[in-house]
């Protein structure tokens, strides 16, 4: 399987729709997050990142000015096969060429192991509902790029 990651910003209209497809799906369908919640005014300013699978919208995230990463989704046929990694290396990446030295996620509790494999640490040990569903706050230190 070929994985590529496009970075994306919200007024490119085809790959928004792609966006919007695979967070509707994940978040809205599957996790009953409320529609109201899930769009938000941090989209038009955020950068995008979406996962194509053989050529198909597989997966996203989006990563906003000040280091934090977030609406993060994979669809289910794709996961276990890199794709959420794959997404957070390329935000890494971005964060990096943009100065960031650190980032921050909001991590729900079902993904936050994936998180620690990837190097995020807890902010500290507080779980707390977003839309319902439970989370905790983790970072990550960015290595200066070479």
């Amino acid at each position: 399987m070929k994985i590529d990651v496009l970075v994306t910003h919200w007024n490119d209209a085809a790959r928004r729709r792609e966006i919007e497809q695979i967070r509707r799906r994940v978040f809205i369908e599957e996790q009953g997050v409320p529609e109201a919640l899930e769009w938000d005014g941090d989209d038009a300013g955020a950068i995008h990142f979406l996962a194509l699978a053989d050529r198909q919208p597989a997966g996203c995230a989006r990563l906003l000015a000040d280091g934090r990463v977030g609406r993060m989704a994979v669809l289910p046929r794709w996961r276990g096969h890199g794709i959420g990694r794959r997404l957070l290396q390329r935000c890494e990446a971005t964060a990096r060429e943009r100065g960031l030295s650190e980032l921050r996620l909001s991590a729900q509790l079902q993904a936050l192991d994936f998180y620690l494999r990837q190097g995020y640490e807890p902010v500290m040990d507080h779980v707390y509902l977003d839309a319902g569903i439970p989370h905790r706050d983790l970072r990550r230190s960015l290595e200066p790029s070479s």
